[in-house]
């Protein structure tokens, strides 16, 4: 199977989303925000896409597996970086989503090298969610129609850290019962 597929493209796409949301970012104005909003979402559609499409055509490879999680990384934790000296959210809070992202990537590669494979849990996906779900007001940031955009992406984030959290740790019981 190649590695040249749709899904493996989306992913790429993804990664190289990055690079230009940081240029987007750069100047928060009003338009600015709404269109790294857009941006961001668009692009986060293609993670749902590529998964969909490895599985419905039979195009897994071993790079997607790679390149999926890789993408959606890079993806949102440039986002909740770029958000940081905007004064939109909390250096700390990001430090700590960081910080679990690095803890449980590792913990699933040491797995992987003891033969053990620690799948994505669906708390995981829960909390990946919530990440997107959380970035996209909090790009908007600003109040349009009488909605404070800022504050639902505030709570937003409250209930992606909670998820990052219990995600992490329930990642690392999976371990502790595995090996």
């Amino acid at each position: 199977m190649s590695n040249f597929n749709i899904p493996n493209s989306l992913s790429m796409i993804r990664i190289g989303a990055a690079p230009v949301l940081v240029l987007m970012l750069l100047s928060p104005d009003e338009t600015m925000s709404v269109a790294s909003a857009i941006v961001f979402s668009a692009v986060c559609v293609t993670d749902w896409l590529d998964g969909y499409l490895a599985r419905r055509r039979g195009a897994i490879t071993p790079l997607g597996k790679f390149l999926d999680p890789l993408a959606d990384k890079i993806l949102i934790t440039t986002a909740l970086i770029m958000l940081i000296p905007l004064g939109r959210v909390p250096a700390w809070l990001i430090a700590l989503m960081i910080g679990r992202e690095i803890s449980v990537t590792g913990l699933r590669a040491i797995a992987s090298d003891m033969g053990v494979v620690i799948a994505a849990s669906r708390l995981g996906k829960y909390k990946t969610a919530a990440q997107i779900a959380a970035i996209v007001p909090l790009m908007i940031h600003y109040p349009f129609f009488g909605f404070d955009f800022h504050l639902a992406g505030s709570v937003l984030l409250i209930v992606a850290l909670g998820l990052a959290i219990w995600s992490g740790v329930d990642y690392f019981i999976a371990f502790l019962r595995r090996c």
